[in-house]
């Protein structure tokens, strides 16, 4: 898929999944810009693109600055060609046990980032015939103990996109989703190095898949890079499941 002249906005570029995928898409070719509310880290992984590329700090949660982030790529690059909505952030915790304030803000940046990042984009998207692809979860469908926020706000961005793909389909812009497993990335490491037993825990996260082990950022990454071309040119409001088989482990 040669993205020669086009352009891509991912959200949460600084690390992880992102990263990985604004690394994909730059070897096609593509101009990405890298999104992040951690600036420094959006422009660690501009520094390692191999095409032209654009840090941009931004917090999705904010609509005026989700509107200053499109006008700015608009103005320096002219266009949009897809829109990668994957920031998002999780902690512990059930309904029992999680402070209102903070399911609040899971809400605000997984939920709503994606909304408002979808609605500033939509009208340039329209121009060029545009994709979004937004990063829901595994979890979604089929639920996990003690992330009760997270899960409720990954179901909504699988509902979501159903919708802006009935709504958008005849501007010409296609709407899917990836929902990822457990993915091998800085969130789960941080985990392990925090951790008193941090072998057991590797083997309880490798262990949640049949096929033994978390996901690489990277096989997260390619399974966008899919749904943003024309080979997926018959998908719309499809969920794509990218789970190492998790969801039909049935334990």
């Amino acid at each position: 898929m040669s993205g020669q002249g086009q352009v891509v906005i991912i959200t949460g570029a600084g690390s992880g999944i992102g990263r990985a995928t604004a690394l994909r898409f730059a070897e096609r070719g593509w101009t990405v810009v890298a999104a992040d509310v951690d600036e420094g880290a959006a422009a660690h992984t501009v520094a390692e693109l191999k095409t032209p590329g654009k840090a941009v700090s931004v917090d999705i949660s904010d609509s005026a600055r989700v509107a200053a982030l499109i006008s700015t790529v608009v103005q320096s690059f002219g266009r949009i060609d897809v829109l990668v909505n994957n920031a998002g952030f999780g902690f512990r915790g059930t309904v029992e046990t999680i402070e209102e304030a903070d399911w609040d803000r899971v809400m605000a940046v997984n939920a709503k980032g994606v909304f408002l990042c979808s609605k500033y984009a939509i009208p340039e998207l329209a121009k060029t015939g545009g994709r979004i692809v937004n990063v829901a979860s595994y979890t979604a469908a089929q639920g996990i103990a003690d992330r009760a926020a997270y899960v409720a706000s990954k179901g909504a961005i699988a509902s979501l996109t159903r919708a802006m793909a009935v709504d958008h389909i005849g501007q010409g812009i296609r709407v899917n989703a990836v929902a990822p497993g457990t993915v091998n990335s800085p969130y789960f490491a941080k985990m392990l190095a925090e951790s008193p037993d941090p072998e057991s825990l590797r083997a309880s996260l490798d262990g949640r898949a049949p096929v033994g082990r978390m996901a690489e950022p990277e096989e997260i990454a390619d399974a966008i890079v899919w749904l943003a071309s024309e080979e997926s040119g018959f998908v719309v409001g499809s969920v794509l499941t990218v789970d190492g088989g998790t969801s039909i482990w049935g334990r």
